[in-house]
Order: C-alpha cells, then structure tokens, then sequence
C-alpha cells in the first residue's frame, strides 16, 4: 500500500528525515514512535502531501506521489487537536469530504449516519461540536476521516489530549474497528502503550533515522540498541564486555545466552528478571524506594557497586525502604545490546 524509499527532509541544513525507508501492507497498522524531534510527524506529513521530500520518493499503490497534491492522495489524517470545524454540527463535520468530492445528499446522510455507528456516537448527527466531550470530539474526527474511504488512514498522536483510562478504551475499540474494515493504519505517537496497543508493526524512531522495526512482542523482547531500550523504559542498561559465558558488568559477571559473541556490548536486565535472593547468594543491595503499580511493585536498587537496578516484585512480597537484599541473574533475563555508537553525521 505504502513505500517510502530514501525520504529525506532538511530543516536550515539539519535532516529531519534522513533517507528513510518504510513499507506499509494493505491492512496493516504501523505505529511510529519516537521521541520529541525524531521525525515522526514529519513523515506523517510527507506521505500526506503536507511537506515536500528533499530527496527519495513515497508510492500509494505502486504510485510515486511526486507532485500529487494532498486532496488527490486518497489519504486520511486526523490530527492530535481533531481540527473540527466549530460552526458545524456533527454531521457538518463528518460529512466534509463527502460534500467536498460530490457525493450526493442521500448517499452522504447515509454514510454519515453509518460512521456515527460506528464510531459509537448513534444519532449525534444534530449535536454541537463544542457541546462534545474529549473522547467524543475525537470519534467525530474519527469518523470524519474515514467518510470518504481513504486507502490510508493516518493519525497523528490521536489519543494524546485524552485521559488515561479514555485511552485505554479507544485503542481497545480502534483496533478493532481497524480490523473490522480492513483499513490501512499509518499512526504517529510517543506512547508506547498506545503504540503496542494498536499496531501489528512499530517503527520506532531516532534524530531522523528508523533504529527499529518490528512486532510489539519483537520490539518489546529484544530492543535494537540501548537508545531502543531505553526508549521503551527500561533503566536496567549497562555497558558489558562478553568474555565467553558470562558478561563483564558493573554488576559484576552476568550470565548471557548461549552463543552471545565476545566482544563490548550493553546488557539490559527487565525489572522482571531481577531476582532477589538471600544476601549471601548475590549481589548486596539496599532497597532505596518502592513504586505501587497496580498489580506489582517496583523496588529501586542500591548494589554495592554499579548503577541502581529496579526489579519487580508481586504485591506483598516486595521489601521495605531500608531492607538489605540482594540479586541474582539468570541468563534467560538477560538481553544482550549491540554497542551504542551515534548515528554518523
């Protein structure tokens, strides 16, 4: 459905979007994620037709879109702030595109009352846009871009004005509103909840450049680079040099997966597989805080050497600030991460 081939974008001779390649397939959802200043919003806007490439192409269909303007893309986008249009009503709204390519007055009342379905907003058709809740405005938006039957949905941070447990709902019903018709989803977003919630792909990322494409599950198990886990949260991250079983830490010797190669590395530990064991039968710790997170607990670390470590805990089995523990690591726990060098200039 969507290539991007060698897409590059320059800002005052800084590259936004450095030679980037992406495929998207017919029915996929792919997330961009990224932090503040990665370029995922600017190629959001490439592929709408929003913000001229540089250099490279993007093809809708097997078609290069050089010089397509963005009504002839056969896109949809929907921004962060939705961009209702206030002096209309609901059905003004989602009816926009509709009028805008002459869809016939039946045909539109039709399909708008069909998308207000949909979208779980039954006969809001006469309602005040200004009138409409955050989570209701953005199901408008919603339906608004999807009225004209664009071959590629695109979202820009969709859910990022609304509350957390509004979220969590809408992206339950997105994806599966996605997969009820089948549609083509290129999203944006800083959220890896969100974004793991809702695609079959992530790309995550970085100054410019993609550090990582993959399933949330590929993506989540087994992070690219250090920048990648780090991205995702994880705070167990640290330099090693494999020397044959084990690694070389500040941690002291780590176990790693049979047939790691030798050589400098980072190590990541998930707080999940830091196990805690009796003070003689690993690594002393001092428990310096504890974090309730719902159905777990997370300890913070301070070993006798080496940066802090988290490990999660079950509810009750968690130890108090103050406790001495210590740690122990298996090498199922432990990931192994190329060395991190910066991207070449």
């Amino acid at each position: 459905m969507l290539r991007l081939e060698g897409v590059t974008v320059r800002f005052g001779g800084r590259a936004v979007l450095d030679a980037v390649d992406l495929d998207v397939a017919d029915h996929e959802t792919v997330c961009v994620l990224g932090p503040s200043g990665s370029g995922k919003s600017t190629l959001l806007r490439v592929v709408a037709g929003l913000q001229p490439a540089h250099a490279g192409r993007v093809l809708l269909g097997g078609r290069d879109q050089g010089g397509v303007p963005p009504h002839r893309r056969g896109v949809g986008l929907m921004f962060q702030d939705h961009q209702l249009f206030p002096q209309r009503d609901v059905a003004g709204n989602v009816s926009f595109g509709l009028r805008v390519r002459g869809t016939g007055r039946a045909e539109t009342e039709r399909r708008v009352a069909e998308l207000l379905d949909l979208v779980g907003l039954p006969g809001a058709q006469k309602r005040a846009v200004g009138a409409l809740s955050g989570g209701e405005q953005q199901r408008v938006a919603l339906a608004r871009a999807l009225a004209p039957e664009p071959r590629l949905l695109m979202l820009d941070e969709p859910l990022g004005q609304l509350d957390r447990g509004l979220r969590e709902r809408l992206v339950e019903e997105l994806r599966g509103l996605f997969g009820r018709l089948g549609t083509t989803v290129l999203a944006v977003t800083h959220d890896q909840g969100e974004a793991f919630a809702l695609a079959d792909r992530v790309v995550v990322m970085r100054d410019g450049r993609i550090a990582q494409v993959g399933t949330p599950m590929e993506v989540w198990r087994r992070p690219a680079s250090e920048f990648v886990a780090r991205f995702l949260g994880f705070d167990n991250v640290v330099p090693a040099t494999v020397t044959g079983a084990g690694a070389d830490t500040p941690w002291g010797v780590l176990p790693v997966p049979e047939g790691t190669a030798r050589g400098e590395c980072a190590v990541l530990v998930r707080p999940g597989g830091v196990r805690l064991v009796p003070v003689s039968d690993g690594l002393p710790c001092a428990v310096v805080s504890r974090t309730f997170r719902g159905e777990r607990v997370v300890v913070r670390l301070r070993p006798v050497s080496g940066p802090e470590i988290e490990a999660a805990c079950p509810l009750g089995a968690a130890p108090e600030v103050g406790e001495r523990v210590a740690v122990a690591f298996r090498a199922d726990d432990v990931v192994v991460l190329p060395q991190s060098r910066p991207f070449p200039a």
